[in-house]
């Protein structure tokens, strides 16, 4: 074993976040200090031009005969002993595609030193738990320990629990050790049907029982029967939900019957690789709608990063796993947590702190899981375009400190949409015989009893339980396996796959069996078949545990050969691990042998189909209905102003852009409305909003609805409410009807808590019976989370936190026209007035508001739906204001009310308001009530036509004139008749609202970048975002070269983990070239060679999952591999010939300069500044060069989108910037809206020298640059742009530059 010492683990400051956790646990610390070390298993000792290899690849020296004096005041991180680490994966991956074949296994730590070990036995531990993640490492205190890293252990073996001689007790006493969260009823149950078996069962089949029937995969609450205040009720809760499908299902193709639901969708064109050609091309024909919306909040309460980024993968998997294969596109995020207690920011209204220590703080969740989420999102190549964020944390109506209502379990909401082809929507029927097989990553020891887990309230389980139940997860296996769906899906009528299933809760266990229950088949699955990086597994860890990125298929025999050939180019793991059986039995084989089982002593599963599926109790609940009896509010006392400041602070209605930036959100190049809004960037969009491909107006659009604190008062107001708003914030988007819109209904609930079961029932009741059919819509697709407790002692006292019942409500549907959505961002360009909708006829009702919150109130009276037509009769009349033009802006009233309202769309726009809302009885009511209704902005000249369509509707009762925007200005001016309710500067408002994320971001990110952002506020000249172009917009200097018929052949070369490519074919494509699919893989195994081809694009996304720095383990597979290394050299010295590096393609591209004929100055691209991935919009200057793509363009200034975590330009040489500049290599730089050249963030989103952003080798042939142009090439895709801009923006002038270069 060779051991190599490596560079610094931590910047310094991400170091001192570190030291920071260990000092707050109040730890002595001395000189905290962390360092990567490399552990390689060789098969032979390396000579010494293949160890230098090695260390040029690990960036790291040869240490190992010094490193193990090194433990004497250090203990070393490494994976967990057994088991084998995503990373050594890819990295011994990039070793072997090297050349390094004698190399078995990378492996990588982290070895920390810190001055007081060895001090204090106790203190060391506790300081090393802080250290380390316990689930997947472990701890070495001496060398010794390190020897353990490439041992393989011998498998566990499977365990039986003595039914037959210990009774039902016996399995009770298992249910309680094991974790299965069996009820009585299903013990029995058990007993009573191996008792008829005649033997008894294995732990195996104990714990795969208790993760398919558990409550989080079957959902019994939902489908019990019950009994309220002693009245028997005739329907259960699915039943009702599913009658809004029965009643309004007319354009939904798939409901409850797939992992995700299938709505229709309007024509347009896929844009596949043609199968035959590899050629990108137009495919006319409907993009059907994926939707789905999942929780993870039980993982997230445990471990918060990995916790919510499984919960994104899971989702994820769930779109891509629809009929025979779905292709996500965009994504929603949404969290809800207790008070944060956020440091030097003291919030008045909130309570101590009471939190069990098995559980993550809320602050520390949402320091955590919103990263989480988003770099899973991130390196699956997936942008997550909206979202929610609640704090809540009150006393109950008793009043009693240690009892409280809020999030200690806290809600982690992961959906999003996706598209499938009409072929494939449904799954076909399997066949005996079919190969089962499993496609993605390894087994491991990760997420045991997840399923069970997440089915019991925090503080039920064992906390060892709760760890192992948490999954970890590895976005690039998962964006292999969705290429390796890709490439089924674009065969059309051929797809290989006939059902396809994702792994998640119960892993293989309830994936598998599941597969074939569906088709009325049984299976014979062989233990040994199954991938796994754990030799110590037992039959029950390796069958039951829910280790990530896996899906499970079944395939004809026929088509395995053409399946294999897919997953072998997209190198993704798969196996056939057994066959679909028309008996109905499921049996795992653990002897490697498939043949017919001898002893079933010797085989961890042996059970009918039925026992597992078929005839399990069915869940009777007996409940009582308890209504709340809180204080009514009581506001006389309270200032307006200090009123407005503390609403402005509350996390759900301000600033949320620490949870936005750090997520891709242009991935994918479609689309056309993000969070940000307006030439500030400010997140204030009430939608969502995708384009339905690369050549069409239509699209998807997606919008939230949360209204949880009402639920404390009145459940089914808060459940009404939250319909009501999402389909408030999607009327902002151009839908045609509002029988188009579909809701996905998260349901979480405090089970068996007093009166809660009951107000779910009757929640589900008023919104499935009552308010969908009003609305004429329906709930196709859901997901449920019934404990939502949280219990702990201390002291010998009992705690608990529970929700209020939370509705979280995601509305989708297809849009007609993208170009006709609006958004909160005022057009100042003419005079306009501003129109109040208030379709609560006048109530003003302030329980559960952000008001009674602020002042640690709850109240007595919520709002509600007041009459359903009324918004039906909202949603028709908008549709004709968007067609024809004639509402200019919107945004909808909800948290913080009608003032948060009036105030977000002056923020998006830097302007004044001129407001009088008429006399009122109860202003502060009038301000701060979050009734129904929404803003609406008319030019003065179409005020006539607007109030004529709203007279038209019976509306006009609704709506009134409150004011108007002043350009230029920085007052909002609130008045209620003469009574001036505000009067205060915009900016000084708009800074306090963003104080939190200001903070949060601090805490999180490098601090000095996070207050840089917030300090632009008050720059009140600057201008934003705006475009200054040097040519016409609308020549193509390529016509010449299109009008001769050709169309060149350009590489989008990708790498495993590179997810940008569908959008850079689509440039190129509309550029006028032939853009071809090519994998390394089709190059090193000779389908592919680019002397073939004219241009060489090398896309964004994480090869590797940026494993050995961003981009430079792809490049160092093509530098140490002489094929790869020669075939690359050939291409860039040819005169005939163009290459771009985009993301993480430029910083692969800079790790070839050797290769590249004048390219010696240019740098090598480091962690950003700010220490975070950074997505955002932002201003670039294109420089005088010699770079052909950027030919005609010079002095040009424009917005660009950047979505990247290493994009910091680092010279090797002092002067090699002022000798690219002077050699004309110079292309591209980050200028601030003034478009002054910048390094001040977040104008320069990652620190590089002097704003350099793009560069070219010294004859402009091969190009770098680290922004996204070929994601804004269509206009529709820009986040923000001007008026004037037709379908084409001025980026995909590159891209017409590289035709004409071509010729």
């Amino acid at each position: 074993m060779l051991i190599l010492d490596g560079g610094p683990a931590l910047t310094a400051f991400k170091l001192e976040r570190v030291a920071a956790r260990v000092r707050h646990a109040r730890y002595p610390l001395v000189d905290l200090s962390a360092y990567f070390f490399y552990l390689v298993d060789v098969e032979r000792k390396l000579d010494q031009a293949t160890l230098e290899v090695l260390e040029n690849l690990l960036d790291a020296s040869d240490s190992s005969a010094s490193f193990p004096s090194r433990f004497k005041d250090a203990v070393a991180i490494t994976p967990r002993s057994g088991t084998r680490s995503p990373w050594s994966t890819k990295a011994t991956e990039i070793a072997h595609h090297c050349g390094l074949d004698s190399v078995r296994r990378v492996e990588r730590g982290v070895i920390w030193q810190f001055g007081n070990v060895g001090q204090n036995v106790q203190t060391d531990a506790e300081i090393i738990d802080i250290l380390h993640d316990k689930m997947i490492e472990s701890v070495a205190t001496n060398f010794e320990a390190l020897l353990e890293i490439f041992e393989n252990r011998s498998p566990g073996a499977p365990e039986f629990i003595d039914l037959i001689g210990g009774g039902i007790e016996a399995l009770k006493k298992a249910n309680e050790i094991q974790g299965f969260a069996l009820t009585d009823q299903e013990c029995g149950y058990l007993y009573d049907s191996f008792l008829a078996l005649g033997r008894n069962p294995t732990d195996t089949e104990l714990m795969m029982f208790a993760q398919v029937n558990s409550e989080h995969c079957r959902h019994k609450i939902f489908n019990a029967s019950w009994m309220i205040d002693q009245k028997a009720e005739t329907r259960s809760l699915f039943g009702m939900i599913r009658q809004t499908h029965a009643e309004n299902g007319a354009k939904t193709l798939v409901a409850y019957a797939d992992n995700a639901a299938v709505i229709k969708s309007y024509p347009a064109s896929w844009f596949l690789p043609r199968p035959d050609s590899a050629e990108y091309a137009q495919i006319t024909e409907p993009l059907h709608m994926v939707l789905k919306v999942e929780t993870h909040n039980h993982p997230t309460a445990i471990s918060p990063f990995p916790g919510a980024a499984t919960g994104s993968g899971g989702e994820i998997r769930d779109e891509g796993a629809t009929g025979r294969g779905g292709k996500p596109k965009a994504g929603v995020t949404g969290f809800s947590v207790s008070n944060l207690r956020v440091p030097g920011l003291p919030m008045s209204w909130e309570l101590g702190e009471q939190s069990p220590s098995r559980i993550a703080l809320p602050l520390q969740i949402m320091l955590e899981a919103p990263v989480g989420a988003a770099s899973f999102n991130n390196e699956f190549g997936r942008p997550n375009i909206a979202g929610y964020f609640r704090t809540l944390e009150t006393l109950t109506e008793q009043g009693v400190t240690n009892h409280r209502y809020g999030y200690h379990k806290p809600i982690m909401i992961a959906g999003g949409m996706g598209n499938i082809r009409e072929q494939h929507v449904k799954k076909q029927k399997i066949q005996p015989g079919a190969y089962l097989v499993v496609l993605g990553g390894p087994a491991m020891l990760i997420g045991l009893g997840g399923g069970a887990a997440s089915s019991v309230d925090s503080g039920e389980s064992n906390e060892r339980l709760d760890f192992t139940s948490v999954q970890r997860g590895n976005a690039e296996m998962q964006r292999r396996c969705q290429e390796v769906i890709d490439r089924c899906i674009s065969l059309g009528d051929s797809n290989p796959i006939v059902s396809i299933h994702d792994v998640g809760a119960g892993g293989l266990s309830n994936a598998l069996p599941e597969l074939v229950s569906d088709a009325g088949l049984g299976a014979k699955i062989n233990l040994d078949k199954i991938p796994s990086d754990d030799s110590s597994l037992s039959p029950m860890q390796l069958w039951c545990n829910e280790a990530q990125e896996r899906y499970v298929l079944a395939i004809a025999p026929q088509n395995i050969d053409r399946f294999r050939e897919i997953c072998v180019r997209e190198r993704c793991l798969f196996s056939v691990v057994g066959e679909a059986t028309e008996s109905l039995q499921l049996q795992l084989v653990k002897n490697g042998d498939a043949g017919d089982l001898v002893d079933t002593q010797e085989n961890p599963v042996d059970l009918p189909m039925s026992l597992l599926f078929g005839n399990t109790p069915r869940m009777h609940r007996e409940v009582r209905s308890h209504s709340p009896t809180f204080q009514s509010n009581y506001f006389d006392d309270v200032d307006t102003v200090d009123a407005l400041d503390r609403v402005l602070r509350l996390p759900v209605v301000a600033d949320k852009t620490f949870l936005i930036t750090i997520g891709d959100r242009s991935v994918g190049g479609q689309i056309a409305r993000d969070q940000m809004v307006g030439p500030w960037q400010v997140p204030v969009a009430d939608a969502g909003i995708t384009t339905a491909g690369f050549d069409s107006p239509s699209g998807e659009a997606i919008a939230i609805g949360e209204r949880a604190p009402l639920a404390l008062i009145d459940p089914i107001a808060s459940g009404q409410m939250a319909v009501a708003e999402a389909i408030m914030n999607i009327a902002s988007a151009g839908i045609a009807e509002l029988s188009d819109v579909h809701l996905c209904a998260n349901w979480m609930a405090a089970a068996g808590e007093p009166g809660q079961d009951a107000a779910l029932f009757e929640t589900v009741e008023a919104v499935a019976t009552k308010l969908c059919p009003a609305l004429g819509i329906s709930i196709p697709v859901g997901k449920d989370s019934m404990s939502m407790t949280s219990r702990w002692h201390h002291d010998g006292e009992e705690f608990s936190v529970r929700s209020p019942l939370s509705l979280v409500i995601t509305a989708f549907a297809p849009v007609a026209d993208v170009r006709r959505s609006v958004t909160p961002e005022l057009d100042l360009s003419e005079k306009s007035v501003l129109l109040f909708l208030d379709l609560a006829q006048g109530r003003n009702r302030l329980g559960g508001s952000a008001l009674a919150q602020v002042y640690g109130q709850v109240g007595t009276e919520t709002p509600d739906v007041v009459d359903p037509s009324d918004l039906v009769s909202f949603f028709s009349v908008s549709r004709h204001l968007l067609a024809e033009g004639q509402m200019t802006a919107y945004h909808d009233r909800s948290d913080g009310g009608l003032v948060m309202t009036l105030l977000e769309m002056a923020f998006a726009s830097r302007c004044s308001l001129e407001i009088d809302l008429g006399d009122q009885d109860e202003p502060l009511a009038a301000l701060f009530s979050e009734e129904l209704g929404a803003v609406l902005q008319v030019r003065d000249a179409d005020l006539e036509d607007v109030m004529r369509a709203f007279d038209a509707d019976n509306l006009r009762d609704r709506v009134r004139v409150i004011g108007y925007p002043v350009e230029g200005g920085d007052v909002v001016r609130i008045s209620a008749g003469n009574t001036v309710l505000i009067d205060r500067a915009r900016s000084e408002m708009h800074s306090t609202w963003s104080e939190l994320t200001a903070k949060l971001q601090s805490l999180r990110d490098e601090p000095t970048s996070a207050f840089a952002e917030h300090n632009r506020i008050k720059d009140l000249s600057d201008p934003g975002l705006h475009a200054s172009l040097t040519f016409n917009l609308r020549q193509n200097p390529a016509t010449q070269a299109i009008l001769s018929g050709t169309r060149p052949q350009v590489a989008i070369l990708r790498e495993q983990g590179v997810n940008g490519h569908m959008e850079m074919a689509a440039a190129f494509d509309r550029g006028g070239f032939r853009a071809i699919d090519v994998t390394m893989s089709d190059l090193k195994e000779g389908r592919q060679d680019l002397q073939e081809f004219q241009g060489l694009v090398a896309c964004g996304g994480f090869s590797y999952g940026d494993v050995l720095g961003a981009g430079m383990g792809w490049a160092k597979s093509i530098l140490f591999e002489p094929t790869m290394r020669a075939m690359f050299a050939e291409f860039f010295v040819r005169h005939d010939t163009f290459a771009l590096g985009i993301c993480n393609g430029c910083q692969m591209i800079a790790g070839l300069k050797d290769l590249v004929p004048g390219a010696d100055h240019w740098p090598r691209f480091s962690e950003n500044f700010s220490g975070q991935f950074e997505s955002r919009v932002i201003m670039v200057e294109i420089i005088d060069s010699d770079s052909i793509l950027f030919d005609g363009m010079q002095g040009s200034r424009m917005p660009v989108v950047v979505a990247h975590g290493e994009g910091r330009a680092e010279f090797s040489g002092e002067d090699d910037l002022s000798r690219l500049k002077a050699n004309s290599q110079w292309a591209l730089r980050y200028v601030d809206n003034h478009g002054h050249p910048t390094e001040r963030f977040p104008f320069n989103p990652n620190g590089s020298p002097s704003g350099v952003a793009g560069l070219c080798a010294a004859d402009g042939r091969v190009n770098i640059m680290m922004p996204h142009p070929e994601r804004n090439f269509r206009t529709i895709t820009n986040s923000w742009h001007p008026k004037d801009w037709g379908e084409h923006g001025p980026w995909l002038r590159i891209f017409q530059n590289a035709r004409k270069f071509i010729g």
